[in-house]
């Protein structure tokens, strides 16, 4: 299934791979190039290797479309959550404070860290399958007047929907305040103008919509505002401000970098390119979710969205309603049939979720459906198809 449609796709693939194919969110299914790209050793003060580096941070910017506008990127060493501490620890002013527009569990985590850190939060909460409303971010902003800056998520992998991260970056630009988007989940395959959001921190990590390997994050930082924090930093490890002085005075990393993961996410970002950037990888993405979802709706699945909130990165569909139904037995019927889809479930509802992204392709779905098919029948359980 994988072997077939990831040969044909771009010429960017070798026959060979056997790993099951995975609908998940990151780690994901990545080309067999970008794996390929990881079979060489460079030192971490190689030239080959600090030339590599900085193309990487060259072309992030790039993707952020922010060239020539005041940004830089700051690569950091660990998961995503590595890169959202390191943001949090580094840019905060002493006696800082966060409203934190929350609709799922990665702005909760993100409010968390920064409690953990000593930091002072405001929290505008809303349901888990409604959109952060600029409306109500507003008046937070008014009512809590003390607020230094504004952090929101962009694709909030707990549901999948989409936040206007456009709309509240006016808002937190007309009353002088920092804004942080965590683009975890659609850097790279959602276009954003990042400058145009008045966007200052934005974090995202290599195994995501890029299509690399985990092993780092990186974060595209508004150069003015990375300046100002000077003496801030509430870590050694995580102060990107000193990592970014390192990478440009020496092109070096100040602690061991993941040089193989490096290396896949270069081979990565040229396969994006060669894809027709982030226009191509999001057509592609859109055309998984679509069959996902056609699919689904025509054996009964319910997703837990709306419509026009989701996204096409990850979808949450509703357990069915059916007594023989059980979540664990169908992960493991559907990971026997060589497909991993993403465990866990929506905070608030009873459901699972699928993954559109990696490199992964319209057939791998129509496969998917036919596992996910199989293990419905298994199980005994009978949906109302069209439903």
């Amino acid at each position: 299934m994988t072997e077939k449609t990831a040969t044909s796709a771009l010429g960017a693939d070798i026959p060979g791979s056997r790993d099951k194919p995975l609908f998940t969110p990151g780690p994901l299914t990545t080309s067999a190039t970008v794996k390929q790209a990881m079979l060489r050793d460079l030192g971490s003060r190689d030239f080959v290797f600090m030339e590599t580096v900085r193309d990487i941070r060259g072309r992030l910017v790039a993707l952020a479309q922010a060239e020539g506008k005041g940004y830089e990127t700051v690569i950091m060493q660990g998961s995503g959550t590595f890169g959202i501490e390191a943001c949090i620890a580094t840019f905060t002013p002493p006696g800082g404070k966060w409203l934190c527009a929350i609709n799922g569990a990665y702005g909760k985590r993100f409010a968390a860290i920064a409690n953990a850190l000593g930091i002072s939060t405001v929290e505008a909460v809303f349901p888990e399958n409604r959109r952060v409303d600029p409306g109500a971010v507003a008046q937070a902003l008014q009512d809590n007047p003390d607020v230094t800056g504004v952090a929101t998520v962009h694709c909030e992998t707990t549901s999948g929907i989409m936040n206007p991260v456009e709309e509240i970056g006016a808002l937190a630009h007309a009353h002088g305040k920092r804004y942080f988007v965590d683009a975890m989940s659609s850097f790279g395959a959602v276009p954003l103008d990042v400058p145009g959001a008045h966007i200052d921190y934005l974090v995202s990590s290599a195994n995501k919509c890029i299509e690399g390997v985990p092993g780092f994050s990186f974060a595209i930082v508004r150069k003015e505002a990375l300046l100002e924090c000077r003496g801030w930093a509430r870590s050694v490890c995580l102060d990107l401000l000193a990592q970014w002085e390192g990478l440009e005075k020496t092109g070096q990393f100040r602690f061991t970098p993941p040089t193989h993961a490096l290396l896949a996410f270069h081979q990565a970002l040229k396969e994006l390119d060669a894809e027709g950037g982030v226009p191509g990888r999001a057509a592609r993405y859109r055309a998984n979710h679509d069959t996902l979802v056609a699919g689904m709706r025509a054996m009964g699945f319910r997703e837990f969205l709306d419509p026009g909130d989701q996204g096409c990165i990850i979808t949450s569909f509703y357990y069915p309603e059916h007594p023989a139904f059980d979540f664990d037995t169908f992960y493991k019927l559907l990971n026997d049939n060589n497909c991993v889809i993403y465990p866990g479930k929506v905070g608030t509802a009873d459901c699972f979720r699928i993954g559109s992204i990696g490199r992964l392709f319209p057939p791998d779905f129509e496969a998917l459906l036919g596992a996910i098919r199989r293990a419905l029948t298994a199980m005994g359980v009978t949906l109302k198809e069209g439903s």
